[in-house]
Protein backbone atom coordinates (compact mmCIF):
# COMPACT_ATOMS: atom_id res chain seq x y z
CA UNK A 1 0.00 0.00 0.00
CA UNK A 2 1.41 3.21 -0.86
CA UNK A 3 1.91 5.54 1.82
CA UNK A 4 1.33 9.77 2.43
CA UNK A 5 3.34 10.90 5.21
CA UNK A 6 2.67 14.80 5.85
CA UNK A 7 5.49 15.90 8.62
CA UNK A 8 3.15 18.69 10.74
CA UNK A 9 0.79 19.65 8.57
CA UNK A 10 -0.98 22.72 8.95
CA UNK A 11 -4.05 24.01 7.37
CA UNK A 12 -6.92 21.38 7.71
CA UNK A 13 -8.36 21.67 4.07
CA UNK A 14 -5.11 20.62 3.14
CA UNK A 15 -4.93 17.64 4.90
CA UNK A 16 -8.66 17.04 4.07
CA UNK A 17 -8.33 17.27 0.75
CA UNK A 18 -5.21 15.06 0.69
CA UNK A 19 -7.28 12.29 2.98
CA UNK A 20 -9.81 12.58 0.08
CA UNK A 21 -7.27 11.78 -2.73
CA UNK A 22 -5.84 8.63 -0.28
CA UNK A 23 -8.76 7.04 -0.22
CA UNK A 24 -9.44 7.22 -3.73
CA UNK A 25 -6.32 5.45 -4.25
CA UNK A 26 -6.19 3.24 -1.57
CA UNK A 27 -3.33 4.98 0.13
CA UNK A 28 -2.35 5.08 4.37
CA UNK A 29 -2.08 8.74 5.55
CA UNK A 30 0.29 9.23 8.23
CA UNK A 31 0.13 12.62 10.23
CA UNK A 32 3.00 13.45 11.96
CA UNK A 33 2.52 15.80 15.33
CA UNK A 34 2.15 18.83 15.99
CA UNK A 35 -0.09 19.49 13.12
CA UNK A 36 -1.06 23.28 13.00
CA UNK A 37 -5.01 22.18 13.78
CA UNK A 38 -6.65 19.81 15.96
CA UNK A 39 -8.23 16.69 14.29
CA UNK A 40 -11.71 17.27 15.62
CA UNK A 41 -14.93 16.39 13.81
CA UNK A 42 -15.46 19.73 13.08
CA UNK A 43 -12.36 21.00 11.76
CA UNK A 44 -12.39 18.11 9.47
CA UNK A 45 -15.78 18.78 8.34
CA UNK A 46 -14.73 22.32 8.08
CA UNK A 47 -12.50 21.05 5.38
CA UNK A 48 -15.16 19.34 3.76
CA UNK A 49 -13.51 16.26 4.37
CA UNK A 50 -16.03 12.97 4.46
CA UNK A 51 -13.35 10.82 3.32
CA UNK A 52 -12.34 10.05 6.52
CA UNK A 53 -13.90 6.66 7.67
CA UNK A 54 -12.22 5.29 3.85
CA UNK A 55 -8.61 6.18 5.02
CA UNK A 56 -6.68 4.08 7.15
CA UNK A 57 -4.76 6.85 9.46
CA UNK A 58 -1.37 6.27 11.04
CA UNK A 59 -1.20 9.35 13.52
CA UNK A 60 2.89 10.14 15.18
CA UNK A 61 4.19 11.64 17.99
CA UNK A 62 6.94 13.62 16.30
CA UNK A 63 9.08 13.24 12.96
CA UNK A 64 11.72 11.12 14.87
CA UNK A 65 9.34 8.79 15.70
CA UNK A 66 8.36 8.07 12.01
CA UNK A 67 12.04 8.12 11.04
CA UNK A 68 13.19 5.87 13.12
CA UNK A 69 10.31 3.54 12.41
CA UNK A 70 10.62 3.60 9.06
CA UNK A 71 14.45 4.41 8.05
CA UNK A 72 16.45 2.30 6.26
CA UNK A 73 13.91 -0.12 5.37
CA UNK A 74 12.87 -0.72 8.96
CA UNK A 75 9.44 -2.91 9.53
CA UNK A 76 10.16 -4.21 6.23
CA UNK A 77 8.72 -0.66 4.85
CA UNK A 78 9.19 0.46 1.50
CA UNK A 79 11.77 3.57 -0.02
CA UNK A 80 11.11 6.77 1.26
CA UNK A 81 10.71 9.37 -1.35
CA UNK A 82 11.11 12.94 0.62
CA UNK A 83 9.74 15.80 -1.76
CA UNK A 84 11.48 19.18 -1.42
CA UNK A 85 12.57 22.40 -3.58
CA UNK A 86 15.62 21.52 -2.39
CA UNK A 87 16.36 18.00 -4.26
CA UNK A 88 18.28 17.80 -7.74
CA UNK A 89 16.52 14.55 -8.38
CA UNK A 90 13.04 14.90 -10.23
CA UNK A 91 10.05 13.20 -8.71
CA UNK A 92 9.64 11.45 -12.15
CA UNK A 93 13.20 10.02 -12.78
CA UNK A 94 12.91 8.01 -9.49
CA UNK A 95 11.58 4.26 -9.00
CA UNK A 96 8.24 3.68 -6.88
CA UNK A 97 7.52 0.67 -5.52
CA UNK A 98 3.75 -0.33 -4.44
CA UNK A 99 4.68 0.31 -0.48
CA UNK A 100 6.88 3.64 -0.57
CA UNK A 101 6.71 6.59 1.51
CA UNK A 102 5.76 10.31 -0.14
CA UNK A 103 6.57 12.57 2.61
CA UNK A 104 6.01 16.10 2.29
CA UNK A 105 6.52 19.03 5.35
CA UNK A 106 4.78 22.22 6.20
CA UNK A 107 2.94 24.12 3.86
CA UNK A 108 4.66 27.17 5.16
CA UNK A 109 8.11 25.90 5.29
CA UNK A 110 8.62 22.45 4.09
CA UNK A 111 10.59 19.97 5.79
CA UNK A 112 13.32 20.60 8.08
CA UNK A 113 16.52 21.03 6.89
CA UNK A 114 18.19 18.50 9.45
CA UNK A 115 15.77 16.21 7.96
CA UNK A 116 16.51 16.74 4.11
CA UNK A 117 20.37 16.70 5.05
CA UNK A 118 19.88 13.28 6.77
CA UNK A 119 17.91 11.59 3.64
CA UNK A 120 19.40 13.97 0.91
CA UNK A 121 19.93 10.79 -1.60
CA UNK A 122 16.05 10.26 -1.19
CA UNK A 123 14.90 13.88 -2.11
CA UNK A 124 12.94 14.34 -4.50
CA UNK A 125 11.67 17.99 -6.49
CA UNK A 126 8.91 19.08 -8.47
CA UNK A 127 9.93 21.26 -11.49
CA UNK A 128 8.77 24.46 -11.68
CA UNK A 129 9.27 27.97 -12.89
CA UNK A 130 12.37 29.56 -11.26
CA UNK A 131 11.32 31.81 -8.28
CA UNK A 132 8.12 30.39 -7.47
CA UNK A 133 8.12 29.14 -3.52
CA UNK A 134 5.98 26.19 -4.08
CA UNK A 135 2.51 24.23 -5.25
CA UNK A 136 0.33 24.01 -2.69
CA UNK A 137 0.74 20.89 -0.59
CA UNK A 138 -2.46 18.90 -2.09
CA UNK A 139 -1.34 19.54 -4.98
CA UNK A 140 1.82 18.46 -4.67
CA UNK A 141 0.82 15.37 -2.97
CA UNK A 142 -1.63 14.40 -5.93
CA UNK A 143 1.25 14.56 -7.97
CA UNK A 144 3.51 12.46 -6.52
CA UNK A 145 0.59 9.69 -5.65
CA UNK A 146 0.16 9.28 -9.16
CA UNK A 147 3.40 9.23 -10.38
CA UNK A 148 3.86 6.72 -8.34
CA UNK A 149 0.64 4.65 -8.81
CA UNK A 150 1.81 5.61 -12.86
CA UNK A 151 4.83 3.45 -12.29
CA UNK A 152 3.25 0.50 -10.07
CA UNK A 153 0.51 -0.20 -12.81
CA UNK A 154 -2.46 1.76 -10.50
CA UNK A 155 -2.43 -1.58 -8.62
CA UNK A 156 -6.25 -2.30 -7.06
CA UNK A 157 -8.07 0.98 -9.16
CA UNK A 158 -10.10 0.60 -12.18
Amino acid sequence: MLNVVLIEPEIPQNTGNIARTCACVGARLHLVEPMGFRPTERNLKRAGCDYWDDVEIVRWACADEFFDAYAAGKLGAGALHLFTGQAHAHYADVDYGEDDFLIFGRESRGLDQAIIDAYQAACVRIPMRDGQRSLNLSNAVAIGVFEALRQTNYPDLV
